[in-house]
């Protein structure tokens, strides 16, 4: 695709066929998580998103994610994200899950996340998966995705999932704190982590690491920009404009809605290029999307 005019770092599928591979519980959890972004529970084909990302001449990076371990629900198959990459390469990019408490299991499939042509690893949730990011059993992990060169997204802060539900639903917040991250971008200072989210109630810790780390960066999916805390706004439009990226947490949080909301922050122009295309572009050695 030439002429790029964004990239989408954070979306998830929601292809009914895909879905149907994680069984019943997936899909309830999936009708969950709609009544917390209020919309509808629908399927949204492959082909469909593909063909939204067209029309806005923009790309976009699928991603899944995998607690099987704690949950016991499956994940979208990594062969399925790279498949869909494969049919549609001038839109789609893709991310592999992991599910960390495989341990040996996990690090191979990083080395085969690799090998089917996906991008980086993501989304990594702490808060449903259960393990702090930082406990040295995990470094394996780090360590091989550092070596494939694969970015690697974490979820931070709140968590939709489970909100709202009894025990939140087993999802543990405690988990998802941004300075867990801070060790990783520490002792892998090879490996691009990116801190999905505004990371809300810890915003000024994930800011305060992509200042200090040059490996860190952060996305702004999943809240409606008009709701982004003043601090975020504040420092991405002077401290660290290059280290922020466009992230929708598309089809949860629609795409038109993300974008016009973030057409009404007071950002500077030449920030606001870097965040929706020139950031990823760099980040990800996207051709024609680097300044």
């Amino acid at each position: 695709m030439t002429g790029l005019s964004a990239i989408d770092v954070h979306v998830h599928i929601h292809d009914e066929r895909a879905l149907a591979l994680r069984g019943p519980e997936a899909a309830r959890k999936f009708e969950e998580k709609a009544r917390y972004f209020k919309r509808q529970a629908r399927h949204l084909s492959v082909d469909e998103q593909a063909e939204q990302y067209r029309a806005r001449n923009m790309m976009a990076i699928l991603m899944n994610s995998s607690d099987e371990s704690v949950t016991g629900i499956k994940a979208v198959p990594n062969d399925f994200v790279a498949e869909t990459v494969a049919r549609f390469p001038d839109v789609f990019m893709g991310m592999g899950a992991i599910d960390p408490w495989q341990g040996e299991l996990a690090r191979r499939e990083i080395v085969r996340i690799k090998e089917l042509g996906l991008h980086g690893i993501g989304e990594l949730n702490p808060a449903r998966q259960h393990f702090y990011p930082n406990d040295p059993r995990f470094y394996p992990l780090w360590e091989e995705a550092q070596a494939q060169q694969l970015p690697i997204l974490f979820h931070s802060g709140y968590a939709a999932a489970g909100s709202g539900t009894p025990g939140g639903g087993g999802v543990k917040l405690k988990y998802c704190q941004p300075l867990l991250l801070d060790d990783l971008a520490a002792d892998f200072p090879d490996l691009k982590i990116i801190c999905a989210h505004p990371s809300w109630p810890w915003t000024a810790e994930s800011l305060a690491i992509a200042r200090h780390k040059p490996n860190f960066y952060i996305d702004l999916s999943g809240w409606a920009p008009r709701y982004f805390p003043q601090e975020l706004v504040t420092q991405v439009n002077s401290m660290i404009p290059e280290k922020a990226l466009f992230g929708s947490d598309a089809p949860s949080l629609p795409l038109d809605r993300w974008l016009a909301e973030f057409e009404q922050l007071p950002i500077k122009p030449e920030v606001r290029s870097k965040i929706l295309l020139t950031n990823a572009g760099k980040l990800f050695g996207i051709k024609g999307a680097m300044a």
